[in-house]
């Protein structure tokens, strides 16, 4: 069927409409297809094809309803139409094995579905040690990109693992998680038109007026499931990450007009980035402080913020407050999901942060939120941000919405899964149940080596009732806490470094030279090499 001529775009009507509905009926039933008519052909009858049948209007009646988020209709480009592009033609097609088959399927062409089928290809693909980079992102099938490789491997399918590379787990990069988003793609996958979210604003009727509402509708639902914080009467403002909400904190509790600037303390050993971040800017407001255990507030006109991870990072214990004064505390909860550590009970503070990077592993998308109980500090870290980012990044508030969502809505009917149970379902559908048994299978991998080999030791953890999974379960943090049990004053960083293995030392976290912080949330192949390496070393 020839294209017209004029090519013009134009808002569609009815008429329209059905005039090209008539032709594409016409032109699908020279192509073999069943078509869009109300009475299936003579012996072809069967519920199936009604259930097609009743998908296939409701997708035409949804094109034909278009509309953008203010409600006005979308012009569509007749190009669109033609060229085998329709929005109903792209999206529903009915497909019969042979002329009047009986097993004949409705297939639907879902953009999530066509992505996330070539993402586990292109992982298969490079033979499961890197990722396919197709150079025409918009073509599903993978052809001319090439395979680019994970730390230690390498080659045209990242085959070839380079035994003498270095090995770094320094940083906290949550791609352990990897493997389950992969196995739930099409759920999880966000497509985001050319025309959305294009608006600075969000909800202006909102304190934090950037904050889209669907993700503050999912951080509610999903702190209710988990039952790890409590969000009722509470504000809840967006952040590029944690990191940004913790400097805008920091802005919003620190009184202006005083003479010296706020210290801000953490007890040791505190998270590497708080003095790093904290005097980063040179700030005449606020300034590091120090170790919370040696802080002695002398008057109430000396002013501190204090700084509480939960559970720690680096060491994984939780922790309170230990300054007894009368100065502000910011809870960082990055970790306290219940993956990591037992759930006892929802936290209720007056400041909380949260991040997707350490709850879902999404660190690549830079979201976090703070859980704010007092308005006039939501109103000052919301200006922070104003200020210092104009808002935060809608595309990556969709995405978040939609990660969010997916991790909730597996766990939604309470009779279709066991909150106890490990069977296979759990382990790849509900997230939390299968990072749960992948952090334990870590923790018993690396305390089995740890054990066998003596020169180091681990933290030991007491275990604890859970009451998202109804039953005692023990930390099993994002770091491991290692200590080198050699020489008193053993420099551990630089002992493992010789041995092809990059830390974090206990100097940036103000402890002693003798411990170091692994990330145990890299990859399997990276784990399995520190695993390794870690036994060879003697």
């Amino acid at each position: 069927m020839a294209p017209p001529k004029h090519r013009s775009r134009q808002k569609l009507t009815i008429n329209h409409l059905a005039e090209q509905g008539k032709q594409q009926q016409q032109h699908r039933e020279k192509k073999g297809y069943f078509p869009f008519s109300l009475i299936p052909r003579p012996g072809s009858m069967n519920s199936k094809y009604l259930i097609c049948l009743s998908m296939a209007m409701n997708a035409c009646l949804l094109a034909i309803l278009l509309y953008d988020e203010n409600y006005h209709p979308i012009v569509i480009p007749r190009s669109l139409w033609w060229k085998g592009k329709s929005l109903v033609n792209n999206n529903i097609r009915m497909t019969g094995q042979e002329k009047g088959e009986a097993n004949t399927t409705c297939a639907v062409n879902d953009p999530r579905h066509n992505i996330a089928v070539a993402t586990a290809g292109s992982h298969a693909t490079c033979s499961g040690h890197g990722y396919y980079v197709n150079n025409s992102p918009s073509v599903p099938a993978l052809s001319g990109g090439f395979c680019k490789c994970h730390a230690c491997f390498t080659d045209h399918n990242c085959s070839t693992l380079v035994s003498d590379c270095v090995l770094n787990v320094d940083h906290g990069d949550p791609t352990m998680f990897e493997s389950f988003w992969i196995k739930n793609g099409q759920k999880s996958t966000t497509v985001i038109m050319g025309w959305q979210r294009m608006s600075y604003f969000s909800d202006v009727g909102n304190v934090c007026w950037f904050l889209e509402p669907e993700l503050a509708k999912e951080i509610r639902s999903l702190h209710s499931l988990v039952g790890n914080a409590v969000t009722k009467g509470r504000h809840i403002v967006v952040g590029t990450g944690s990191t940004q909400l913790f400097q805008a904190a920091l802005y919003a509790l620190s009184p202006p007009g005083r003479s010296t600037p706020t210290n801000v303390i953490s007890a040791t050993p505190y998270y590497s980035s708080y003095p790093v971040v904290t005097d980063y800017l040179k700030s005449e407001i606020y300034r590091w402080g120090g170790d919370a255990w040696t802080y002695r507030q002398t008057s109430d006109e000396d002013y501190y913020i204090e700084l509480v991870t939960s559970p720690n990072n680096p060491d994984g214990f939780t922790r309170e407050a230990v300054v007894n004064g009368s100065g502000p505390v910011i809870y960082d909860l990055a970790y306290y999901w219940p993956h990591y550590t037992p759930i006892t009970a929802p936290t209720d503070q007056d400041l909380m942060l949260f991040t997707v990077s350490k709850s879902t592993g999404h660190a690549g998308s830079r979201i976090g939120w703070a859980i704010v109980k007092d308005l006039e500090v939501a109103k000052k870290m919301t200006k922070y941000i104003e200020l210092n980012t104009i808002g935060v990044s809608k595309d990556s508030q969709l995405r978040a919405t939609q990660i969010l969502h997916t991790v909730s809505s597996s766990y939604a009917d309470e009779n279709t899964f066991d909150r106890q149970g490990d069977s296979s379902i759990e382990k790849e559908h509900r997230f939390f149940h299968h990072g749960s048994t992948l952090m334990s299978e870590r923790w018993n991998s690396l305390r089995d080596v740890v054990n066998l080999n003596r020169l180091f030791t681990l933290p030991v953890f007491e275990p604890r009732f859970c009451n998202f999974f109804g039953r005692y379960t023990t930390p099993r943090p994002a770091f491991a806490w290692l200590k080198c049990e050699g020489k008193e004053d053993e420099d551990c960083e630089k002992l493992l470094k010789s041995n092809g293995i990059i830390t974090r030392s206990g100097r940036h976290f103000g402890a002693p030279q003798t411990y170091v912080r692994l990330s145990i949330i890299d990859r399997n192949q990276t784990f399995n090499l520190l695993l390794d390496r870690l036994s060879t070393i003697h």
